[in-house]
């Protein structure tokens, strides 16, 4: 199945969920979890936390997948942003006085790439390539934001930058990627 199909299907059963259509929601769950467990197991670095935290994505999925609009975005970015905002809550209320300069102080490595699966290498690769083209400022902050789930303000602290320039980074970094990934 190549990409389009994928995000088809992907919206497809979406828009069954939102109808109520349990056996979608067994769909979704066994196309997209591996997925998902990546990223949260990337964010969170606790897997068992991570396949808490999965778990609880997919009943807020099914509470609101009346709500997505697939001409907003993908259903596979719809998903991703529901389980990077649930680990977010998850870190924030777990946060100790650990900063990240901490860790990088304690020689915590960087958290190794989720794997990707086989279906959705090409738009990997065209995300690396699309990332490739930013700034270094600019990819650092898009990994400490969407891989590390830090805020805007932890960013600009470990980056030691003002916030307003973070902030532009990110909203620049975004559009690139958006640009350069229809293209």
């Amino acid at each position: 199945m190549n990409s389009g199909e994928t995000m088809t299907s992907l919206d497809e059963l979406l828009r069954r969920c939102g109808r109520r259509d349990v056996k979608a929601l067994e769909a979704l769950y066994r196309e997209t979890s591996g997925r998902l467990l990546g990223v949260l197991v990337s964010m969170l670095r606790d897997r068992a936390q991570a396949e808490d935290v999965l778990q609880e994505t997919f009943v807020r999925v099914w509470a609101r997948a009346p709500q997505f609009d697939d001409y907003r975005g993908s259903a596979m970015a719809w998903l991703v942003s529901i389980a990077r905002h649930r680990a977010i809550d998850v870190m924030r209320s777990r946060k100790s006085t650990t900063s990240l300069d901490d860790l990088q102080l304690a020689g915590i490595e960087p958290v190794a790439e989720p794997q990707i699966a086989p279906e959705s290498s090409a738009t990997a690769g065209a995300l690396e390539h699309c990332m490739q083209q930013l700034s270094q400022s600019q990819q650092r902050c898009i990994e400490l934001a969407y891989v590390r789930g830090l805020s805007h303000e932890e960013i600009a602290g470990s980056l030691r930058s003002p916030l307003g320039t973070v902030k532009s980074w990110v909203r620049r970094a975004l559009l690139s990627l958006k640009l350069c990934l229809e293209s």
